[in-house]
């Protein structure tokens, strides 16, 4: 287990403490941008080898047991997990300078929310603490999930410092909680934005990993 703990201390100095904060800019500047991507790419692979690899051989410690409902709504919340992350692919990227400076840039899915694979990531990560109910899942799942919810007012500090007159506009038609936006009254949701392709391929993903589950994992996600 100290070893599962030194990796997601790791991970989130790398994440939360290095790229999420000021030091991002002290080390970049001696390094220049393409030096600390580098870097910053090493680092991140070597951490998640670290951390993947603690977690397989970090004793189980059982903390809870999930009720049948629970598991099965914790399925169902994976289909929206899912959804999210199909959809990030699908859609502009958050930068406002690509996604134009004019109110209306933010399509499809940012309409929604600016963030739909931090909130596929946060979706899945919640859904297997809870699932799971022992301590190394918390630990590595809670990892992700911080990681996370840090990371979506981080990534907007960014935008925000590197062009802020295309990120106010962009800003004020989008939200961080999905639906946020849409419920202010600050945009609206447009299907046809998103396509029929996206569920479609949500669907299917998600099917495939809830059947597959046990055999790739050696955990089935649903009651017997």
């Amino acid at each position: 287990m100290t070893a599962l703990i030194a990796a997601s201390l790791a991970w989130l100095v790398l994440h939360i403490g290095i790229a999420g904060s000021g030091l991002r800019g002290a080390l970049a500047g001696p390094l220049g941008d393409k030096g600390f991507r580098a870097l910053f790419s090493l680092g991140s692979v070597a951490a998640i080898v670290f951390l993947v690899v603690s977690f397989n051989h970090a004793p189980r410690t059982l903390l809870w047991v999930a009720p049948d409902w629970l598991r099965w709504l914790l399925a169902a919340l994976m289909l929206p997990a899912v959804f999210l992350l199909v959809a990030s692919f699908s859609t502009v990227s958050l930068d406002p300078a690509e996604a134009g400076t004019r109110r209306g840039s933010a399509r499809g899915i940012l309409r929604v929310t600016r963030h739909p694979m931090m909130w596929s990531f946060t979706l899945w990560a919640l859904v297997h603490i809870l699932g799971n109910g022992e301590l190394a899942s918390t630990l590595f799942f809670g990892t992700f999930l911080l990681t996370a919810l840090a990371g979506m007012p981080s990534i907007d500090a960014k935008v925000a410092r590197r062009n802020p007159q295309a990120w106010q506009p962009f800003a004020a038609e989008t939200s961080i909680i999905p639906g946020g936006a849409i419920l202010a009254g600050r945009n609206r949701l447009v299907p046809a934005e998103i396509g029929w392709l996206v569920p479609l391929v949500s669907l299917a993903l998600w099917a495939v990993m809830l059947l597959g589950h046990r055999h790739l994992f050696g955990m089935a996600p649903l009651p017997h």
